[in-house]
């Protein structure tokens, strides 16, 4: 039996009653189709079995229509609605994405850019693993590879980078603690070395400032459930510790959240309590979790769209975008008149 040869092209548009150049708009997802002609073209598709060969089409358009996404933590619920965002851009303009978790280690992430030039990707967005030198930007560049940072940038002003406004959300949450009450107010930040992290740890230092009544306490920890929830239980056991409580995301927030209510304290009655990032188990603990919503969705999609227009405008200088973000209230906030 002779092996069955593959439809191409031309075997699409004559089952359509198309042209080619017509066939072809579909499979590249123009938008210069009609909805009749691009359901006629794909049905006769179906049916004959045919299969865009991106491969080829790479090769002739000196593409991959592939994109690489890296990103150093899979495990936060953050990094999914992150990775939506990009996603709903990329595969919109008909190209698919490579992710990789580098899981914080600046090594794997070499490795991982590696593969994926192999792979001949048209472009890297990039959330830099803690502790990534600003040479490792450099490199992509002199490669060639059109690249852009999100949330975290290791090489600031020199490459297009989408993030959030850590001021903006930061000055909401310590505004409100103030307004109901709270003097002493902690921040618990996370022990990775990352400008996210240095920025809103200066967001809140810049916001207390402001506030010049207010004290601020500050503590790193690992930023894990388990030493969230050493340290609330911790603080609970102090008559001295803070009223009110910022934490650098939502994981450590909900670790306190735990450990404060296993001491018998309840957020938003014996202590205030805000998170950071907004994610969706923040709304499913009792009380639920106050926390700025930095909107990780609206920063994908501004990621994607940076990243192609990049590919298109190697030469255009860089962009630096950032989305607002605002506070989220529940019921982990209340006046400190109610602390007792």
């Amino acid at each position: 039996m002779s092996p069955r040869v593959r439809p191409t092209l031309v075997d699409v548009a004559q089952k359509a009653g198309v042209s080619r150049a017509t066939a072809s708009l579909v499979v590249r997802k123009s938008p210069l189709v009609s909805e009749d002609t691009r359901a006629l073209v794909e049905a006769a598709m179906a049916e004959i079995g045919y299969v865009y060969n991106v491969g080829a089409a790479g090769m002739r358009a000196a593409r991959s229509r592939t994109i690489g996404v890296i990103i150093p933590n899979l495990s936060n619920t953050f990094f999914g609605e992150l990775l939506a965002g990009i996603d709903e851009v990329i595969d919109g303009a008909g190209l698919a994405t490579f992710i990789a978790h580098s899981g914080e280690s600046p090594a794997k992430q070499d490795v991982f850019v590696n593969r994926m030039r192999e792979h001949g990707v048209d472009g890297l967005i990039v959330c830099p693993a803690a502790g990534t030198e600003p040479g490792f930007i450099a490199r992509l560049r002199d490669w060639g590879m059109p690249v852009g940072e999100v949330l975290r940038t290791s090489a600031a002003g020199e490459v297009d980078y989408t993030g959030m406004d850590q001021a903006g959300g930061m000055e909401s949450a310590v505004s409100l603690l103030a307004e109901l009450g709270h003097s002493l107010i902690g921040f618990v930040a996370g022990n990775l070395n990352h400008s996210a992290r240095d920025e809103r740890l200066g967001a809140f230092r810049s916001a207390m400032r402001r506030h010049k009544a207010l004290q601020p306490i500050e503590t790193v920890i690992e930023s894990t459930h388990a030493a969230a929830i050493a340290l609330a239980q911790s603080m609970a056991a102090q008559t001295s510790a803070p009223t009110a409580w910022i934490c650098h995301n939502d994981v450590i927030a909900l670790g306190m959240h735990k450990g404060f209510s296993d001491s018998g304290l309840v957020p938003g009655r014996d202590v205030s309590l805000i998170g950071y990032d907004n994610v969706a188990e923040a709304d499913l603990v009792r009380p639920g979790l106050a926390s700025v919503a930095t909107e990780p969705f609206a920063i994908g999609l501004h990621a994607a769209q940076q990243l192609l227009h990049r590919i298109d405008n190697p030469d255009a200088p860089p962009e630096r975008r950032t989305v607002p973000s605002h506070l989220v209230e529940r019921g982990s906030i209340g006046p400190v008149g109610a602390l007792a």
